[in-house]
């Protein structure tokens, strides 16, 4: 074992300082930030580049959604349509692989991760998917390659190291039904990897996210990492027939704590916009805490366009608004972390 692994395994074996799961008396005081895909307002969402940047700006995790490649590699991307975060589109080499696929029950064209092996992937470059919102980081298009979450959990590591700090990735498995459907599961996958890496511990600094339900019970019995149910204000898992919000109805948390640790909300369903502001806290919280889950909602961005009326500065949809007052509404709600795009300011409101 190397000296960048011993020192990751150290800060796994403390890691229920870092987790606080699953017993409910370990709910945190401190809420954990967690970069969504990196620090993706400021950088090209899920590149190493904006995970470098979001552990630089303080946060405790970095979330890695996780989709395959034909050749059964984990890599790093918001879908396995890549056309939007990528310059494939313009490669003339790959323009023949452009097809429609039913994913999750709607038709999408584009081009797609389970079509290329990872090599072919890997030469392939990254771009900002919000460009027009956020032109800055527009100029880091075309600088980095797909990353695979192996990479992703290297950088966690050697940061840990580095920085003397238990830093956690917060993985999704993205259409896991789906994937499993074209003969590639991730559930076994995805438990292995995170065996070879260390991380098969109820206190490892990791947290296994799915809005499905099944796949968070398959991996349940194959590693001891703590798992999430992802819940939306709407809809509900593709595999099981449910509603998310009957899933977070008091009852429902009961449910959810069978094979969750915790839960991840939009952050509408903790605070609510109301009369174009912010309303008072749901009783998602407390719920999710009667049932001993954690709540980390998603996800807190700067932007104009993400946030209530009343809190948008001007009429610019790329302009801050006071995402301050949602940063504070969270916390005083007694949410255990929150996802950001901003690490930096959710670290700096934390205080």
């Amino acid at each position: 074992m190397d000296i960048t692994r011993r020192t990751f395994a150290g800060a796994a074996a403390t890691a229920a300082a870092l987790t606080g799961l699953p017993a409910a008396a370990q709910f945190r005081k401190k809420p954990l930030i967690i970069a969504h895909r990196g620090a993706s307002g400021e950088r090209p969402e899920s590149t190493l580049m904006a995970f470098r940047l979001a552990i630089a700006e303080g946060a405790d995790f970095i979330e890695p959604d996780l989709v395959l490649t034909k050749d059964g590699h984990f890599v790093v991307r918001h879908e396995n349509e890549i056309s939007q975060t990528t310059d494939v589109a313009l490669r003339p080499e790959f323009a023949a692989r452009l097809t429609t696929r039913q994913i999750q029950g709607q038709a999408v064209s584009g081009w797609f991760t389970e079509d290329f092996t990872l090599e072919e992937l890997k030469t392939i470059r990254c771009r900002e998917r919000l460009p027009k919102l956020r032109p800055e980081s527009v100029k880091f298009n075309g600088q980095e390659s797909i990353p695979t979450y192996q990479e992703v959990l290297d950088l966690a590591k050697s940061e840990s190291a580095r920085l003397k700090r238990p830093i956690g990735t917060y993985p999704e498995m993205k259409h896991a039904s789906y994937f499993a459907g074209i003969g590639l599961p991730m559930e076994g996958r995805l438990a292995d990897i995170l065996k070879q890496n260390g991380l098969d511990s109820p206190t490892a600094p990791v947290f296994i996210q799915c809005f499905d339900v099944l796949p968070l019970k398959t991996i349940m019995t194959m590693c001891k990492a703590p798992r999430i149910q992802l819940v939306s204000p709407d809809g509900g898992p593709t595999d099981v027939t449910l509603r998310y919000k009957d899933m977070v109805s008091a009852s429902g948390m009961k449910a959810i704590a069978a094979y969750a640790n915790g839960v991840g909300p939009d952050w509408s369903m903790v605070i609510p916009t109301v009369d174009g502001g912010l309303g008072p806290a749901t009783a998602l919280v407390s719920d999710a805490h009667a049932a001993g889950l954690a709540v980390h909602p998603w996800t807190v961005r700067a932007e104009n366009a993400f946030l209530p009326p009343k809190l948008r500065n001007g009429a610019n949809p790329a302009d801050f608004g006071d995402v301050n007052a949602v940063y504070k509404a969270l916390y005083g709600a007694g949410v255990d972390g929150l996802f950001s795009d901003f690490p930096g300011l959710a670290v700096k409101a934390r205080g």
